[in-house]
């Protein structure tokens, strides 16, 4: 990719010197695991972390991704893509989640039955292959939100080695720049169920029209954007720095044929733009505080 996506405000990150000291830190905790599976889906934190696990451990390192209705069929590619050109072991692993009633009523644990069921499979898989550490990419600034997932790791022992190395989302992109990884600069990104607006049932065939919509959005051009998914509503969130472009009589013709091909009733277009955990706004401080959290995060995580 060509150019930085818009992040917000970039922190100061700390010298070349500094950083490659993490790595290096990083690199010595994965050797003391010996061999490790990585939950990997191909974004900017899985992928690093996928390739500092090959780097420490070579093919003792196995970057597993689950082939799941909610991870949209481009990133699948991508993972693929990336591990191939980095030498990196990956196998693909099938979930179940949206059997399971308790993930598919989408209410706020929702992303902590997904990681219960990512996690289960790749122990069991582990298991096959004789390898007993599990490890994901979570950041150390992922830690300030309420994050069902993390709660799935705690319970299955997975670890955080990016968390250990004390690294940043930014020091993760500088780090994975100066490694020429292609992920460096990637968009955001976040399963597609966590586009269904809470209270909706997940199933396969709408979280199929989210991913349709947003590769279609795609190919318009548009670089950071979500399609939220509101029952017969779609609700397009497209970057502030991209806004301009898609506040047009053509563009918004263009949006309503591809969205009403897809089955909704009614296409808009969210004027305050991207964020994420949009779909949390709705829930409420209630919700927050049932689960624990301080009413100034948003209480299931970003997307």
């Amino acid at each position: 990719m060509s150019s930085l996506v818009t992040l917000g405000p970039t922190p100061a990150l700390p010298d070349a010197e500094t950083l490659l000291a993490k790595q290096e830190a990083l690199f010595a905790h994965l050797r003391t695991l010996g061999s490790v599976l990585v939950a990997y889906s191909g974004g900017t934190d899985s992928a690093y972390l996928a390739w500092a696990a090959q780097q420490a451990l070579g093919h003792n390192a196995v970057a597993v991704l689950a082939d799941s209705f909610s991870i949209p069929d481009s990133h699948k590619r991508d993972a693929r893509d990336f591990a191939e050109q980095f030498g990196i072991r990956y196998e693909v692993i099938y979930t179940t989640e949206f059997e399971n009633p308790n993930y598919a009523r989408n209410d706020g644990d929702r992303c902590f039955h997904c990681k219960d069921e990512l996690f289960v499979q790749m122990e069991a898989f582990g298991q096959e292959l004789g390898i007993h550490h599990i490890v994901y990419g979570v950041n150390k600034d992922d830690l300030g939100d309420y994050r069902p997932g993390q709660k799935a790791a705690k319970i299955h022992q997975v670890e955080a080695p990016l968390v250990n190395a004390d690294l940043t989302k930014a020091e993760i992109r500088e780090l994975s720049r100066m490694a020429a990884l292609p992920t460096w600069n990637r968009p955001a990104a976040a399963c597609l169920s966590s586009r269904i607006a809470y209270g909706m049932q997940v199933t396969p065939e709408n979280v199929k029209q989210v991913e349709t919509g947003e590769e279609a959005l795609k190919s318009l051009g548009f670089r950071q954007f979500r399609v939220r998914h509101h029952g017969d509503l779609a609700r397009i969130e497209i970057a502030r720095d991209e806004m301009e472009r898609a506040l047009n009589l053509e563009m918004a013709a263009e949006f309503t044929r591809i969205f009403k091909g897809l089955g909704f009733n009614f296409v808009t277009i969210d004027l305050q733009g991207y964020r994420q955990g949009s779909m949390n706004e709705s829930l409420g401080a209630a919700v927050a505080n049932r689960n624990g959290e301080s009413s100034g995060q948003p209480p299931f995580g970003t997307s």
